[in-house]
């Protein structure tokens, strides 16, 4: 086993190097002037367009757009806005925070995108629900059925752990830690949790998650805010911390482009998914009009991912002062010593229940992209009992385990996926400007008639 943890390692590190993250960015950056800076100009529109109810209930589409976006976000918002930005800053210096929130600038543009193709190349399935992402798109869009299968592939191998496994584990442990509860006792009951929600299907799923990540994202961004209201004297230096360490000479300790922009970078992508081509999944599920519309209401996730919650995380660090002479060893809990710092014993506990939520949460997201993936390669729609049974238990396996191995294989089977996604919105980036004239337009008439 530690041969083949060497092994995967080893590409994990080739798969995550410098190229790869220059092709996430810098399709990011293509799409963001193609077009027209569409994550900052029509960024009130999506927000509107979020929280409005006066979506067309008749389009074609199995839950609605805010159920797509929440199902989206219960993916997304995980560990990594917890755990993740602490190990940015560990590695990567304070400056990574800022390079975290460069890299989901353009992944806004680069999740739009996504979302757009996913809704334009759906198809509906065996089951008469609706099926795309980046396998569809791939297929039917850039016509490479090849890379559409590696792509579901690597989704569905990457479910069991990025999705599954890794996620019960850290709650597992935190919950062990915080609450002194077994590890066994806290993964039989998110195996149950998880089977209760899961074995409904995407409908199910969206019923729970709408309901779900805003209560726990408004759980954790509460926590963070009374930290900094309470210490609003140290908010602007940490922000002017953050800001030069981000170009500091000290921060270029990681290579030819720096620790800072390295960490900064891959922590961002984890934890917004912008690239990765998980998302997208889930907004083709969406009830919409246009693919531009849910592209709107989808690239929104990354700002409430990355610019709201891994900033509360990212300054609350920074303010403490912690990070220094921190080590990877102990950036698992730098976040909860974070807040208790400034909380006292409150802090951890927050921060705990927080990661119940995120990591909960994101097991549900991810049963579903698994599946979509699993259901791309086996059309047998019998077989689909099979995967959720399989995914349900892992839930339960996870929590128990040492999951090294499986992390790593996440990080492989992530970046696998990431390149054929990236390669598919790049081809296709004519067709995603087409759709983003139309919602335009579409928009401006419907400011017109009021």
């Amino acid at each position: 086993m530690d041969a083949i943890y060497k092994v995967l390692g080893a590409i994990s590190d080739v798969v995550w190097g410098p190229p790869l993250l220059i092709l996430i960015v810098g399709t990011g950056i293509y799409l963001t002037f193609r077009l027209g800076l569409v994550q900052i100009l029509m960024l009130p529109a999506a927000l509107k367009q979020t929280f409005s109810k006066k979506h067309d209930k008749t389009a074609e589409g199995d839950i609605s757009q805010f159920q797509a976006l929440t199902t989206a976000l219960a993916a997304t918002v995980g560990t990594g806005n917890i755990v993740g930005v602490a190990t940015a800053i560990v590695l990567g210096g304070p400056g990574a925070v800022f390079w975290m929130w460069l890299s989901a600038l353009f992944g806004m543009a680069t999740k739009y995108g996504e979302a757009v193709l996913a809704v334009k190349y759906r198809v509906k399935d065996a089951n008469g629900e609706m099926a795309g992402g980046p396998m569809y798109y791939l297929e039917h869009g850039l016509k490479q059925k090849w890379l559409a299968v590696l792509f579901a592939i690597f989704g569905a191998l990457a479910a069991f752990g990025i999705g599954n496994g890794t996620q019960s584990n850290s709650v597992a442990n935190v919950v062990n830690d915080t609450f002194g509860i077994a590890n066994w006792v806290t993964g039989l009951v998110l195996m149950i949790f998880a089977a209760l929600v899961i074995i409904g299907g995407i409908k199910s799923i969206g019923k729970v998650t709408a309901v779900f990540v805003p209560v726990m994202a408004v759980f954790y961004v509460f926590g963070g805010l009374l930290v900094m209201i309470l210490n609003i004297t140290e908010v602007p230096g940490a922000v002017m911390t953050i800001l030069e360490m981000a170009f500091s000479t000290e921060a270029a300790a990681g290579g030819a482009i720096g620790a800072a922009i390295r960490y900064g970078v891959a922590r961002g992508v984890f934890s917004n998914e912008a690239g990765l081509g998980s998302a997208p999944i889930a907004a083709a599920a969406a009830k919409t009009d246009l693919p531009g519309r849910q592209g709107l209401i989808s690239m929104t996730q990354v700002f409430f991912d990355t610019i709201i919650i891994c900033s509360i995380t990212g300054i609350t660090i920074v303010m403490s002062g912690l990070y220094s002479g921190a080590s990877s060893d102990t950036a698992g809990t730098l976040t909860s010593d974070a807040f208790g710092f400034f909380l006292g014993d409150i802090g951890p506990i927050i921060v705990a229940i927080g990661l119940v939520f995120f990591a909960s949460s994101t097991i549900l997201g991810w049963a579903y992209y698994g599946e979509k993936c699993f259901q791309y390669l086996f059309k047998n729609p019998s077989l689909l009992i099979v995967y959720r049974v399989l995914f349900i238990a892992m839930v339960f396996v996870g929590s128990v385990v040492s999951l090294d191995l499986i992390w790593t294989f996440s990080d492989v089977a992530n970046g696998m996926m990431a390149i054929p996604n990236l390669i598919g919105l790049l081809g296709l980036s004519g067709v995603i400007a087409y759709e983003t004239k139309q919602i335009r337009e579409k928009l401006k008439a419907e400011k017109a008639q009021g």
